[in-house]
């Protein structure tokens, strides 16, 4: 089972990992493009080359239209996609400050109780994201530039979070396990010792 669910979690976030890539190249170029443009529009260049110029703008050099739009949609699902590789390696941000302290057996039950709150909350998410899945479908809401469906994010964003909801639950199980039977089968590091 835990392979099943690593394997989950490793492909959600080579998924988020390649549009995270696509994210950042986008940018590049559109930066790039931008620059660019203004240099072939400034009056220097106007002046020294208008024909070279108005061909390589005509060419379509610029700015990406709507990457700000893309970025904003992309993100989101990457960040969706990056949770449940966090949730099953136990990579969340912690402070070990108090805890260090405690016997192993209080940090078993202390950690099933992170991860069903954490549970509840990725699923209070999902379930969130559903609904507005919903309501963009219903109203035909595009996005500003590009006239793109809004509700395509949501779906993408309800997908991965679903994902996030699967790997929480077997994380919870996991837990529940070592805190009854008293022995770390994931422990801290999130490597399974079954």
């Amino acid at each position: 089972m835990h392979s099943v669910m690593m394997g989950l979690s490793r492909g959600l976030a080579m998924i988020g990992g390649i549009v995270l890539s696509a994210l950042i190249l986008m940018t590049c170029v559109s930066i790039l493009g931008r620059h660019a443009s203004t240099a072939l529009n400034s009056d220097m260049v106007q002046s020294v080359a208008p024909a070279l110029a108005t061909w390589l703008l005509g060419f379509g050099i610029g700015p990406i239209y709507g990457d700000f739009e893309l970025t904003e949609l992309g993100m989101g699902f990457a960040v969706f996609c990056f949770l449940p590789l966090c949730q099953i390696t136990s990579g969340h941000a912690r402070v070990d400050i108090f805890t260090a302290f405690l016997s192993d057996a209080t940090n078993r039950w202390l950690r099933l109780i992170i991860e069903t709150i954490f549970l509840g909350a990725i699923a209070l998410i999902a379930w969130r994201l559903s609904i507005g899945m919903s309501s963009r479908m219903r109203t035909g809401q595009t996005t500003y530039l590009l006239e793109w469906p809004v509700w395509w994010p949501y779906a993408a964003c309800m997908v991965a979070a679903s994902g996030a909801v699967i790997v929480a639950a077997y994380m919870v199980y996991i837990r529940v396990l070592e805190a009854i039977g008293g022995k770390d089968i994931i422990g801290e590091g999130g490597e399974s010792e079954h």
